[in-house]
């Protein structure tokens, strides 16, 4: 797996496709989408680590934002079409900064029309190029912690850590609706997936000359648990047998944990569940 820090003006899958050819890989695909016009982190697994991408969609989320106050737009991005302009001069730091702290916690969010969220088989950007608007249910989010960084007006800048399926586009447009002059996501950098961060991303450039960090499918999963097995067990497992396991250990019921053979080589994941380990995942290494 690489931790990418994806350059702006190119899509995810993009990213994705440039470095399968790069590195010459089998399969490629990634781990949580960025917008065309937002940097940072990207997980991209390839070969066999294209099987453990879902075991990361969970993961909290951290982003710098900045937010331009006095424009809405339609796509709630600067890439959009400003659809409302309100002066800014009079609004204040200490309303800016009050309004911004009431976005912490949880709440319900609408996805905005120009996303890769789909209602009844239909994309929403698909529907949305087009000029039609549909009713979409709002999602269930946190946010965190949001933190005022900077502040040069029109331009606020923030860092938000956030649950998944959190729009960073819609929370600007609503920071701006409730601000009473509009606003829209400027610039969008993601910092941090779970562990994975930024300072320690690798870039295009990084992989043209040979001196990027790629992580083994064992090194990119360390919030798991893990379960050796002897030479029965993992002869069983590998051939997807079920097999008993303690119900006293400290696992707990339905826990995902990774699967290591008598070598201490990860081979799959696992799950426990009434009393058996199970094999969610094997890898073909």
């Amino acid at each position: 797996m690489i931790n990418l820090n994806k350059p702006s003006g190119i899509t995810s899958r993009q990213a994705v496709t440039r470095v399968k050819q790069m590195l010459s890989a089998r399969k490629a695909g990634h781990a949580g989408t960025l917008d065309p016009m937002a940097t940072g982190v990207l997980l991209i697994c390839l070969n066999e680590a294209t099987k453990i991408t879902r075991f990361f969609t969970n993961m909290d989320k951290q982003y710098h934002a900045r937010i331009k106050l006095g424009e809405r737009t339609d796509t709630y991005d600067s890439e959009g079409t400003v659809i409302q302009r309100n002066d800014v001069s009079s609004v204040t730091q200490e309303k800016i900064i009050g309004t911004i702290s009431m976005f912490q916690g949880r709440m319900k969010q609408k996805p905005p029309m120009h996303s890769a969220v789909k209602i009844k088989g239909k994309t929403l950007y698909t529907l949305a190029r087009k000029g039609i608007e549909i009713e979409r249910p709002d999602r269930d989010i946190e946010i965190y912690s949001i933190d005022v960084i900077d502040i040069s007006l029109p331009f606020v800048d923030i860092l938000v850590l956030c649950s998944k399926g959190t729009y960073v586009r819609t929370l600007c447009d609503d920071i701006g609706l409730r601000l009473g002059i509009g606003a829209h996501l400027a610039h969008l950098q993601r910092i941090r997936i779970g562990h994975f961060d930024i300072k320690d991303a690798t870039s295009f450039d990084d992989l043209l000359s040979g001196t990027y960090e790629w992580y083994s499918i064992d090194a990119a999963l360390p919030f798991l648990k893990e379960v050796r097995l002897d030479r029965k067990d993992f002869e069983r497992m590998k051939n997807g047998a079920h097999i008993p396991f303690d119900k006293n250990s400290e696992l707990g019921t339905n826990e995902l944990v990774k699967l290591k053979g008598p070598e201490g080589d990860v081979f799959g994941i696992g799950c426990v569940h009434s009393g058996s380990l199970k094999t969610e995942r094997i890898f073909n290494l």
